[in-house]
């Protein structure tokens, strides 16, 4: 795997993407996936908040799809957004000049938008398109990067009822392109001042590439629900409450 990180102007409210991928992507080759921070995405589409005009956790609430009461560690709320345990339901502050960065509206469609543009623009039958995050993973440090969605491959590979070198029928094992992929991405686009938002990563034959938009079931097998999922005790346990109702 080889991944590019690609230095842009800094991108304020007002600007449009698309315009900022024609300045900085200038080529991509087949077999090939753009990581597009959620942050420019939302920047862009204008998914943004006036510190001044809101409460962080009144916003906090609203955005979430639920949150867990009674526990603020570090001041960050425990919230679950689009079935991914993140704080804060991914709101951000860093680099926002005065705003809050909330989550893009429609992940999955807007990478849909830059997988279309970009084979287009490049005349690619199999390119990819991944919008990234970062996320902190419990009893660890640090954060890693994470995919809130993606286009032009299958996000999973399923490895159920295939054999591992000993002839063993693997039971539960799925492979998350997704998240491995924005992993690598974020890695290498860093997580502070530098101003690289956007990385090409290239040299993965591994991924299976799609020359059409997901389908919602697809896009619906990315995620577990907290009874299947093998954290269950851990949710069981703890006084979840739903979100507030987006508008």
């Amino acid at each position: 795997m080889k991944v590019t990180a690609l230095k842009t102007p800094l991108v304020n409210g007002g600007m449009e993407l698309l315009p900022i991928l024609d300045a900085v992507v200038t080529d991509m080759k087949e077999g090939s996936v753009l990581a597009v921070t959620s942050k420019i995405v939302s920047i862009c589409e204008s998914s943004t908040v006036n510190k001044e005009a809101i409460d962080k956790q009144k916003l906090v609430e609203k955005e979430a799809d639920s949150i867990l009461v009674g526990h603020r560690p570090y001041g960050k709320n425990l919230t679950i957004r689009d079935g991914i345990i993140i704080p804060d339901s991914g709101i951000d502050e860093s680099n926002g000049d005065g705003y809050y960065v909330l989550w893009p509206r429609k992940p999955w469609e807007s990478a849909e938008l830059i997988r279309q543009y970009l084979s287009k623009r490049f005349n690619l039958a199999q390119v990819g398109v991944v919008i990234t995050d970062s996320k902190t993973t419990p009893l660890r440090w640090g954060t890693t990067g994470v995919g809130i969605a993606c286009a032009g491959f299958l996000p999973l590979k399923d490895y159920m009822g295939a054999s591992d070198l000993y002839g063993r029928e693997m039971e539960v094992t799925k492979a998350n392109y997704l998240d491995g992929i924005a992993a690598a991405a974020v890695l290498v686009m860093g997580e502070g001042a530098e101003q690289t938002p956007l990385a090409i990563v290239e040299e993965i034959a591994f991924v299976d590439f799609v020359d059409r938009k997901l389908s919602q079931i697809e896009i619906n097998e990315v995620s577990i629900s907290m009874e299947e999922d093998i954290f269950a005790p851990l949710f069981a346990n703890n006084d979840w409450k739903s979100g507030k109702i987006k508008e």
